[in-house]
């Protein structure tokens, strides 16, 4: 299995980078694009390493409704799009209500995909699942949001997925956000596959410092074994020093090809 980092945070050399996320990820003989970022970068990035996405992928996976995940579909169009049907709902930060959605609306992303909208797991390959709506199981996580809905009610974005692929009785979990939480992420997985050993786990774990959920989350973590842990995105730098000192972790950077 191969994941190719298109959209991330952080630049590697001769890459593009912004506030964003967007993964291509490669499994027997199948791929799958997950989240587009904010701008065009992910295609920029892509056609420095020679990949076509206009004319190599079929399906692109929308983690949630932000619009550091999601404004890249403008660029888009004739692909199969899978997300929750809450992705297109409108919603903004508490503290200036700026506006934090995705720019298109659910009839436009119709009219240029072949929209798939689900609350449930779907099974894009046989051994590639989006996990659809994630239960809210731990104590520590997802308890507070900054995100307000257009009627000003607090929004803890229950449109936010993840994807996980299944490689020789184990599974690799890819987060865009994991607003819902990383911890709630994995257990679904877990549940969704029937397979409890965790390989791997990359994306935004939405961390901002080195506070209880952080802690709480590396305690499950290193419970589970999970030797492979790369937060990006989301994750704030106080997060990711607590996530160095219990895990040999590497900046994740455009351009970079991670192999499991």
């Amino acid at each position: 299995m191969q994941l190719t980092v298109l959209t991330d945070n952080c630049a590697g050399a001769g890459f593009l980078a912004e506030h964003g996320l967007s993964y291509l990820i490669e499994s027997k003989g199948q791929k799958v694009l997950f989240d587009t970022g904010y701008t065009d970068v992910f295609l920029k990035n892509a056609a420095k390493l020679e990949i076509d996405i206009h004319n190599e992928i079929y399906t692109v996976v929308l983690s949630h409704g932000h619009w550091d995940h999601g404004d890249g579909l403008s660029f888009l169009e004739g692909k199969r799009l899978i997300t929750h049907p809450m992705a297109f709902m409108e919603r903004f930060r508490g503290n200036d209500d700026s506006f934090i959605g995705i720019d298109l609306t659910k009839d436009e992303l119709a009219d240029r995909f072949n929209l798939v909208l689900t609350k449930e797991p779907y099974i894009i390959t046989y051994n590639i699942f989006f996990l659809g709506e994630i239960p809210r199981l731990t104590d520590f996580e997802s308890k507070t949001t900054p995100f307000v809905d257009k009627n000003n009610k607090t929004d803890f974005v229950p449109d936010d997925s993840a994807i996980c692929i299944l490689q020789n009785d184990e599974l690799i979990v890819v987060s865009g956000c994991a607003h819902s939480g990383i911890c709630n992420t994995i257990l679904h997985a877990q549940k969704v596959s029937g397979i409890s050993k965790v390989k791997a786990v990359i994306g935004g774990f939405h961390l901002k410092s080195n506070n209880k959920q952080t802690k709480e989350t590396i305690r499950f973590l290193k419970n589970q074994n999970i030797e492979n842990v790369f937060p990006s995105h989301c994750t704030e730098l106080d997060a990711l020093i607590a996530f160095q000192t219990k895990f040999k972790i590497s900046q994740v950077k455009t351009g970079i090809i991670f192999k499991f």
